[in-house]
């Protein structure tokens, strides 16, 4: 019955599941405008640091970050329900393609035209409402260096989890302490999620490899659930590191010699049905690690139907489970870390680092979306800042909600067309 008085904010989650394009960095400015500022779940700098913590994790950081405010608000039982509802609209678009497999990328539907300069209005409106929570000028500093250092190496998988650990060093040593720190939760840590994450990692893979060595006939389930969690488990960097290293595992490895020579029976997905599913991910609401469940219905395609959405499930489970019982073992940890002094310095240090994230992460989308539009006529560059520029006012200025603005867009997508 406890639940019960949390329906509006699952209900919120719903919506922003829908709604939320983008990738992580149109979800984390949809996340400010709806559970931050309309609904109040939490406070601005609750939800820096459940970022700058998730950051810090294997994963997918927007699912991560999600989850952790349904944990702040109603314990384990809310953060489950939030992840389930959160990702199950994008896992049922996935498992539905693996079964059509249509050869229709994303880039090829007029609809989404808008969603790359929506993201980056969302990512800004994001930016300038975190700016203010860095305040003093060492972290300002401190802002400008990873902003920087983000930039140069934002291909790198690393960084983003490097840049954190450095910024909150440096916070440590050089910024002051606040006059009025903020007061934070002491909790219990529960020993359950890290000791179900273990058994779980062990099992997979003694199960994976026994059915490997003895080439069971219905060895592929068993194989995909383990690859799934491995990636789940070990994967930073979100999806941008995650589809090269399925690329790498379903596409490049089964043509090496080495699994040809010795007559390995793996997994296999041809190169063109894997682009249609990392093409169609982008253009979707939700998170882009809903890609395995386009994989696991791609692993069994040649098994049926029924077979084909068993995947999609197996690889659901495997790639969003570790992650979840990782963040619900640490964050607790990481909360009572809180209520010492330096914590507090070296967390204005980390936010100072993610704000620095984001912004160079405007400036690195925007170079990497707009140099290829130049080529076309003027109308569509004007059309792309004005897109963006629109989402940023409506957000910041206006009273519009976070999924009309998502709505907005895709209809001036078709519209234009």
């Amino acid at each position: 019955m406890a639940l019960i008085r949390h329906i509006p904010f699952l209900r919120a989650v719903f919506f922003h599941s829908i709604s939320a394009f983008g990738g992580p960095q149109g979800h984390f400015g949809m996340m400010m405008k709806t559970f931050v500022e309309k609904r109040k779940d939490v406070t601005s700098t609750e939800l820096m640091d459940i970022n700058a913590f998730c950051q810090l994790m294997p994963g997918a950081t927007s699912t991560q970050t999600l989850t952790l405010i349904g944990y702040k608000r109603g314990g384990i039982p809310l953060a489950v329900l939030t992840l389930l509802i959160w990702m199950l609209p994008a896992i049922v678009i996935m498992s539905g393609l693996s079964l059509i497999v249509n050869h229709t990328s994303s880039n090829g539907l007029p609809i989404f035209r808008f969603i790359q300069p929506m993201a980056l209005g969302f990512l800004a409106f994001a930016s300038f409402k975190t700016l203010k929570l860095v305040k003093q000028p060492s972290s300002r500093i401190i802002l400008f260096l990873c902003a920087v250092a983000t930039y140069i190496f934002f291909k790198t998988p690393w960084i983003f989890p490097i840049i954190l650990i450095v910024g909150g060093a440096a916070g440590i040593f050089f910024n002051e302490q606040n006059e009025e720190p903020v007061k934070w939760k002491q909790r219990t840590i529960k020993w359950f999620p890290i000791v179900l994450f273990s058994f779980f990692f062990i099992s997979a893979a003694f199960v994976s490899e026994t059915a490997r060595k003895n080439d069971w006939s219905y060895r592929a389930p068993f194989n995909l659930f383990e690859n799934m969690y491995r990636f789940g488990s070990f994967v930073f960097g979100g999806a941008d590191v995650l589809i090269p290293v399925m690329y790498e595992q379903y596409v490049v490895r089964p043509e090496t010699e080495r699994i040809k020579s010795n007559n390995q029976n793996v997994i296999k997905i041809n190169r063109e049905d894997f682009l249609t599913g990392a093409g169609m991910v982008r253009a979707i609401p939700g998170p882009a690690f809903s890609i395995s469940a386009y994989i696991g219905g791609m692993s069994l395609q040649n098994k049926g139907w029924n077979w084909q959405l068993a995947g999609a499930i197996i690889a659901s489970v495997g790639i969003f489970l570790p992650s979840f019982l990782l963040c619900i073992f640490f964050y607790p940890m990481w909360e009572n870390l809180h209520k010492y002094k330096a914590m507090e310095r070296m967390m204005q240090g980390i936010n100072a680092a993610v704000v620095g994230i984001m912004f160079a992460s405007i400036v690195y989308l925007i170079n990497d979306t707009v140099v290829p539009e130049l080529e076309q006529p003027l109308s569509g560059i004007i059309l792309f800042f004005g897109v963006m520029l629109s989402t940023f006012v409506s957000l910041t200025f206006t009273k519009i909600q976070a999924p009309y603005v998502a709505i907005a867009c895709l209809l001036l997508g078709w519209a234009v067309g």
